[in-house]
C-alpha cells in the first residue's frame, strides 16, 4: 500500500490561450476597475496571471 496520494490532473476542454490573448483580459480587468482591484478582481487578476505565465 502506498503511502502517497494519488494524483488525478484533469485537462480543460477549451484550447489553451495564448499569453497575448490573457494579457488583453488582464488589461481589461485593470481597466475596467480603474486601477483599484477589489477582493473578487484580485482573485480573478491572480487566476489569469497564473494562466499568463502558463501560456505559450
Amino acid at each position: 500500500m502506498s503511502t502517497t496520494p494519488d494524483v488525478v490532473l484533469e485537462r480543460s476542454e477549451t484550447p489553451a490561450r495564448t499569453a497575448a490573448e490573457v494579457n488583453d483580459e488582464i488589461r481589461a480587468l485593470w481597466f475596467r476597475s480603474g486601477g483599484i482591484l477589489n477582493t473578487e478582481q484580485r482573485s480573478e487578476y491572480e487566476r489569469l496571471v497564473l494562466e499568463w505565465a502558463a501560456a505559450e
